[in-house]
């Protein structure tokens, strides 16, 4: 048993940090009120998000707050520090944050030792160095970039309505979408539905007016759903006339229009960039050993090879896949073994602090999900096809039963109830971008877009 205070500290609050911090404190309940453990959770938002849902909130089929799981109310007897950690000094056993009073402050980074370290930063959207990207493109990680990007779609929509100059109207409805995988085509699916419904309450926005496009490099989309389902969608989408490009890049977007590498031009004011994401950068400010891609180098057991008493686990971890067939192979940065991970992982540092043996961690890839708007989806689940209503059907049960808490799982599926009773809401609440915008021009001051 726990003989002396031993400090764990999670870095992170995403599924890995937020379920292994969980899963610590059921294991360490009694060293923790017995003052022999203490868990210190460091991460940069007060909330876990349930990335899964964020399509969903982008189109108002979920509110915004109940796709976030509030880190102070699951976590109870850890202790949650908001602010983020700049560098890891493992040797020396601590680690450099900031938080939101640091500014205020003026004291700069402050130091934390730790006895365990679980590394868990999670990962960031992947850019390239695309001309105008940095200016107009908008990521789909978070859930302001979900909530913000629905506004701004209709927004978009609200412009062409009332604009009476072509050019203008022609970019305010053509939406450029880039990348193939799991957040482009389920956030462009939802997207392009709820545009298709709003179109029913403008008097001169009609669905086939506007231009939804997905560009991806490989040949291929979600290919985690297999080739044939892979297939399919492309054909669901096209159906849809929806525009697919696949095997084009994106080569520029500046002065809002993008270019694609097949020499097409589309004017456009909304550009959404899901072109994969790569590990989190404080990785590279520890001295904890990563692999060529820049992630965790970790054993089957979730330890960090050649460092004691340092654990990793989901996007920013390398861990070996021990069911898989071919050796060497590494399982997959999502959240299907993300959640399964962080369970191993608790019980394995609980065990190495009681001197019990640790177990490797072994999940066979079930399957996937992908949602392609109301009714629509494709599944590859346990070797089977799915597609349209069952596979949507799947897509809904499956993530309801993962999404963390009782209450959660009540709010969604109370929220799927009602909105398939009532019809969907249209409303754009873009100016929660800038709150205090009507105030500073009653003010006399300038509203963000004089000044800007």
């Amino acid at each position: 048993m726990v003989k002396e205070p031993v400090r764990i500290l999670v870095v992170g609050g995403g599924y890995v940090g937020m379920y292994t911090a969980l899963r610590l404190q059921r294991q360490l309940k009694p060293e923790l009120k017995r003052g022999e453990a203490e868990i210190v959770v460091v991460t940069p938002d007060p909330y876990m998000t349930y990335q899964p849902f964020l399509p969903e909130a982008a189109a108002g089929s979920i509110s915004p707050r109940h796709v976030v799981v509030p880190l102070r109310r699951v976590l109870d007897r850890c202790r949650i520090v908001i602010g983020e950690v700049k560098a890891v000094d493992h040797a020396k056993r601590t680690a450099s944050f900031t938080t939101l009073a640091t500014e205020d402050e003026g004291t700069g980074a402050v130091d934390i030792t730790y006895d365990e370290l679980v590394l868990a930063p999670g990962s960031i959207s992947r850019t390239l160095p695309v001309p105008g990207l940095a200016e107009h493109g908008v990521g789909f990680k978070t859930v302001e970039e979900a909530i913000g990007l629905r506004n701004h779609v209709i927004e978009q929509m609200d412009i062409a309505s009332s604009t009476r100059d072509p050019a203008i109207r022609d970019a305010a409805l053509t939406f450029v979408f880039v990348g193939g995988g799991y957040a482009g085509v389920e956030a462009l699916g939802e997207l392009e539905d709820m545009a298709r419904y709003a179109s029913r309450y403008y008097h001169n926005v009609k669905a086939e007016d506007m231009k939804w496009i997905l560009v991806e490099a490989s040949g291929r989309i979600l290919p985690e759903v297999g080739e044939e389902m892979g297939k399919y969608t492309v054909r669901e989408l096209r159906r849809r006339n929806i525009d697919v490009r696949l095997e084009t890049r994106l080569d520029t977007c500046e002065d809002r229009v993008a270019v694609l590498s097949d020499g097409s031009r589309f004017p456009t004011r909304t550009l959404v960039w899901t072109a994969g994401v790569k590990p989190h950068p404080v990785l590279a400010a520890t001295d904890l050993p990563l692999n060529e891609r820049g992630r965790l180098d970790c054993t089957a057991q979730l330890t960090v090879n050649g460092a004691t008493h340092a654990w990793g686990a989901g996007d920013a971890a390398a861990v070996p896949d021990v069911t898989a067939d071919e050796p060497g192979k590494e399982c997959a940065p999502n959240a299907q073994h993300a959640v399964r991970q962080a369970r191993t992982l608790g019980d394995n540092i609980a065990a190495s602090l009681r001197g019990q043996p640790l177990k490797e961690y072994t999940h066979k890839y079930v399957g996937s999900v992908a949602s392609l708007g109301l009714h629509k989806g494709v599944a590859h689940v346990y070797g089977r096809k799915l597609k349209g209503y069952p596979a949507w059907f799947m897509h809904r049960v499956y993530h309801l039963s993962r999404v963390p808490t009782v209450n959660r799982k009540s709010r969604v599926l109370a929220e799927w109830t009602l909105s398939g009773l009532f019809k969907r809401e249209i409303v754009s609440l873009g100016s929660l971008e800038h709150p205090r915008a009507e105030f500073e021009l009653a003010a006399g001051g300038r509203g963000p877009k004089e000044s800007s």
